[in-house]
């Protein structure tokens, strides 16, 4: 969750998860396990939900990054600190991840960008091509990353990661 619940006093997200104990949404009933706040940018929550129908249940995590405004970019450090938390709780897990900010394109299509980016670089791609992969990610949804700040950020971002990796390879 890449957006606060409330941004001037404006509406940003529906708060579907209960503060403390359980409520029933629907046919689901959310119990919220436990909060942690990792820094002053983002904490995680962890939820048992439970299908009231079939009796199906789970785990669930939810990371929110809860400083990033909408009509600004965050601290890159801050925000590739937030992506390496997500990483490292599902490395090796093949399970789905969400990410959605308040309208689901400009601060999600900005995450997603530059995740897609550094998993590609990861896995020892040669050459990239970010244009080509924003305008995939604009195949699937229309306005994935909606501002030139938020590409400059997405650059800038994905060029840290690189300058931070190459600073401890051996020379």
């Amino acid at each position: 969750m890449l957006t606060p619940l409330t941004e001037s006093g404006v509406k940003q997200c529906y708060h579907y998860w209960p503060d403390e104990g359980s409520n029933l949404y629907h046919t689901y009933e959310v119990n919220l396990v436990s909060e942690h706040v990792w820094c002053e940018d983002f904490l995680v929550r962890s939820f048992y939900l439970k299908n009231m129908q079939t009796n199906e249940s789970r785990t669930v995590s939810q990371f929110h990054y809860h400083t990033w405004s909408t009509h600004s970019v965050p601290d890159t450090q801050s925000l590739l600190d937030f992506r390496r938390k997500v990483n490292k709780c599902y490395r090796g897990r093949s399970c789905p991840i969400i990410v959605h900010c308040s309208d689901g394109a400009g601060r999600t299509g900005t995450y997603i960008l530059i995740d897609m980016v550094l998993n590609k670089m990861a896995k020892g791609a040669k050459e990239i091509d970010i244009a080509a992969t924003l305008e995939h990610l604009r195949d699937q949804r229309a306005c994935m990353v909606q501002t030139k700040e938020q590409f400059e950020f997405a650059l800038t971002t994905v060029a840290e990661e690189v300058n931070a990796i190459l600073k401890v390879l051996p020379q």
